[in-house]
């Protein structure tokens, strides 16, 4: 038996021992009232971390740029990069911090 078949098969046993637990729920409640600041927090810290992860490409692209068209002042370059990313990094967290205060 190659390794692929003994895969796909370990993963099906595996899914049919999780069948009986996934069909054996209680019966329907009345659904519960929908967390909207728990959505809004969760959209806020997508947008936050979306926006760090451009700032910090861009941020990266300008260094390796920089770097590269004047290698004499990389050392200046990386530690402005550096403190320029954490500065970018640390945004994320805070809304990070404000997420979990919510």
């Amino acid at each position: 038996m190659s390794k692929k078949t003994a895969l796909v098969l370990l993963v099906a046993v595996f899914a049919l021992m999780l069948a009986p637990v996934t069909f054996a729920q209680a019966a329907a409640t009345a659904p519960a009232a929908t967390n909207w600041v728990g959505v809004a927090a969760a959209i806020a810290l997508g947008i936050a971390a979306a926006g760090c992860g451009i700032g910090q490409g861009l941020a990266t692209a300008a260094a390796c740029e920089g770097t590269a068209r004047n290698p004499g002042a990389g050392g200046a370059v990386r530690i402005a990069f550096i403190i320029g990313v954490a500065l970018i990094e640390s945004l994320t967290l805070y809304a990070l911090v404000i997420v979990l205060i919510k």
